[in-house]
């Protein structure tokens, strides 16, 4: 792998991740150890399989599957931002500051694979997973076949390995396919990959702090879009990892892998979905974390920086280890990055014209 490559493995969780080589002899150690095939361990994995499977949710026409123009509008108005009670402080979740938001519009859905497949066929345009050969997937959904021929993992967290020929239409490796995901957010996209997309729609990625007055949703102080309860009314509104993290994902919650963008209630009164859990969402933004308290108007961040924000958590994580499904949290990633939990949706400032 050239260093260029081992860039895109930077803050994959937000850790300064480097690579390593996996032969019979390898062991992880503790805690970053999962279930490996491929370094001889044993543990409970979900099979990929089961995982293709998700649920009976992954067959749904696509005559439902949502238009790219369904969008929210997003009213001027002003938020708290960040929290004083972060959880990463390393992230900077912190400080709470005053921050007012023009008005704006945001796609009501992740952009799915039917979505980013009209992009394609349109454009001809090629993901840079495409280009680079490989991409990031975590161990647990591969199957056995396409474990034989993983040799590279990162350190950090080496359930996440390099899977040649995983991309947005084979997001498990060669012997893998999106036929009954085509509803399911499109993944394996970078930033520079999202940003191509967005142009190509008329739109844009949300800022971070567009996202964040969104996915609040006029709520002070609260962990999740809706309030501080994980489950309301004893019910799941989100698709995150469920059980031991990263040996054992009950999906409790319906779903194994990514969940169809349209799943779960509505989070908040803007009508979002998955605005949280599911796959984490690229925004505008470089990555700081040192922010004034001062009040701001529409902060777009720093005007340079080596890796983009991306905010709202993934169905890969879990409260014990990757408790960043909140509406404060925030990670980073090279642009050039892409894995099988990162995907992204749009805004734009203006309403798009009418067709016809």
């Amino acid at each position: 792998m050239s260093n260029y490559s081992i860039t895109r493995l930077v803050s994959l969780f937000t850790l300064a991740c480097l690579v390593i080589n996996i032969t019979k002899g390898d062991a992880p150690e503790k805690p970053s150890c999962g279930c490996s095939t491929s370094r001889g361990q044993c543990g409970q994995e979900t099979n990929s399989e089961e995982n293709s499977k998700y649920s009976s949710e992954a067959n749904t026409p696509s005559s439902s599957i949502p238009h790219t123009e369904e969008m929210s509008f997003i009213p001027a108005g002003k938020f708290q931002m960040g929290t004083n009670r972060p959880v990463f402080v390393a992230d900077g979740e912190g400080p709470e500051r005053e921050i007012e938001i023009k008005s704006f519009y945001m796609d009501i859905h992740e952009v799915s694979n039917a979505e980013f497949e009209k992009f394609v066929n349109a454009t001809g345009y090629v993901t840079e997973a495409e280009t680079f050969g490989n991409s990031f997937v975590m161990e647990n959904y591969l199957s056995e076949a396409t474990l034989k021929n993983v040799t590279q993992a990162v350190t950090a967290a080496p359930w996440w390995v390099s899977v040649n020929g995983a991309f947005w239409r084979a997001p498990e490796g060669n012997d893998s396919s999106i036929r009954d995901r085509m509803n399911h957010p499109v993944i394996h996209v970078s930033w520079n990959d999202a940003v191509k997309y967005c142009k190509w729609a008329g739109k844009r990625l949300p800022t971070e702090a567009e996202w964040e007055y969104a996915c609040r949703g006029g709520l002070l102080q609260r962990k999740f879009p809706w309030g501080n309860k994980e489950n309301p009314e004893n019910k799941h509104w989100m698709n995150i990892w469920h059980g031991e993290f990263p040996t054992k994902n009950t999906g409790d919650d319906g779903f194994l892998g990514t969940a169809p963008v349209d799943a779960f209630p509505t989070q908040n009164k803007f009508k979002l979905k998955n605005i949280i859990g599911n796959v984490w969402e690229w925004t505008q933004d470089w990555w700081n974390t040192h922010h004034s308290k001062e009040f701001a108007k529409n902060p777009k961040g720093p005007s340079k920086g080596t890796s983009r924000v991306k905010k709202g958590g993934s169905f890969l994580c879990h409260k014990d280890y990757c408790y960043r499904y909140r509406c404060a949290a925030r990670s980073e990633n090279t642009p050039d990055s892409s894995a099988s939990n990162l995907g992204f949706r749009c805004a734009t400032s203006k309403p798009l014209a009418t067709p016809g």
